[in-house]
């Protein structure tokens, strides 16, 4: 696979950076951002959403969704986690590697990075850097906005028995707003599955997931994400190292690291793994999984 990686005019942005190797591409914004806003087979569609009434703009106060991937630090704050990312981003190439890096935010003091590196898999690197004066408890949030119409895939950690399992082991968190009667989740003995639509209400889940992966399948492609699960972290909104979230526009899959206070001048990373598949059905079920999504992970 040949690597390339070169400066590309997209959908109004006149200065992205496209990362390919013959196989997949990655385009990421330099003009605002960091966002990877396509990721995809080369010609094929996009996995990732494009918010068509925003994509190509710059500037301005308000925070705008954009769409593709971003970097966030939880937990989640109605002045801190907003901060508008509608700026110039500086990038730096080390290799085979190249970093993504914003300009420091003026409310709170972080810097966030992308460190993209694309081989038979893409590897990314989330960083925050604590630039102001006192430290900051916070964790890294990894947001991956996905093309609408799909279905969302999270393992649950492996069944026990009782009566020898006796104390909790699996962290599931529902939002105030979430609906489990809602049609769109399916609740598997394995695997939890929720599918995005048109036209529908607003749905959130969180869940420490322990196998470190989840997945997104739309059209017949796959998109997997692998993430870690640290033993004895303490992960932020109750626990949770992945988070879920959907309405009628799209869905979200997003990771997260443990909380960390972070002292000035300190650096905190969490990592990803990306994979695509093609001729992939959509699971409906804990046995389509099984049969279908599980056999990609092993590739």
């Amino acid at each position: 696979m040949s690597l390339t990686i070169r400066t590309v005019a997209y959908k109004g942005w006149k200065n992205c950076c496209r990362i390919a190797n013959g196989t997949v591409e990655l385009i990421v914004t330099t003009d605002v951002g960091p966002r990877i806003i396509r990721y995809g087979f080369v010609g094929g569609q996009n996995l990732l959403k494009e918010d068509p009434a925003q994509v190509g703009k710059s500037g301005g106060k308000a925070w705008r969704l954009y769409g593709g991937h971003r970097l966030w630090h939880s937990p989640e704050d109605a002045t801190r986690t907003y901060f508008p990312d509608n700026f110039p981003v500086t990038v730096e190439r080390h290799g085979n590697r190249t970093r993504f890096i914003a300009p420091v935010e003026t409310t709170c003091g972080i810097q966030k990075e992308l460190e993209i590196k694309l081989g038979a898999r893409v590897e990314i690197v989330h960083r925050l850097r604590n630039t102001g004066l006192w430290p900051i408890e916070l964790a890294p949030w990894a947001l991956s906005v996905m093309a609408p119409g799909g279905t969302c895939i999270v393992p649950q950690p492996k069944r026990g028995t009782h009566p020898k399992d006796l104390l909790p082991q699996n962290v599931l968190v529902p939002w105030i707003y979430t609906d489990m009667s809602d049609p769109r989740w399916t609740w598997g003995r394995r695997y939890i599955l929720l599918r995005q639509a048109a036209n529908s209400t607003p749905q959130k889940l969180g869940a420490l997931v322990p196998d470190g992966w989840a997945a997104y399948a739309l059209n017949g492609q796959l998109f997997v994400k692998r993430f870690p699960c640290l033993a004895g972290a303490r992960y932020p909104d109750n626990g949770c190292n992945f988070e879920t979230f959907t309405n009628s526009n799209m869905l979200e899959v997003e990771t997260l690291g443990p909380l960390t206070t972070l002292a000035p001048g300190q650096t905190i990373a969490h990592n990803e793994t990306w994979q695509l598949f093609n001729n992939v059905p959509a699971p409906k079920n804990d046995r389509d999984v099984d049969r279908h999504i599980l056999p990609q992970l092993n590739r």
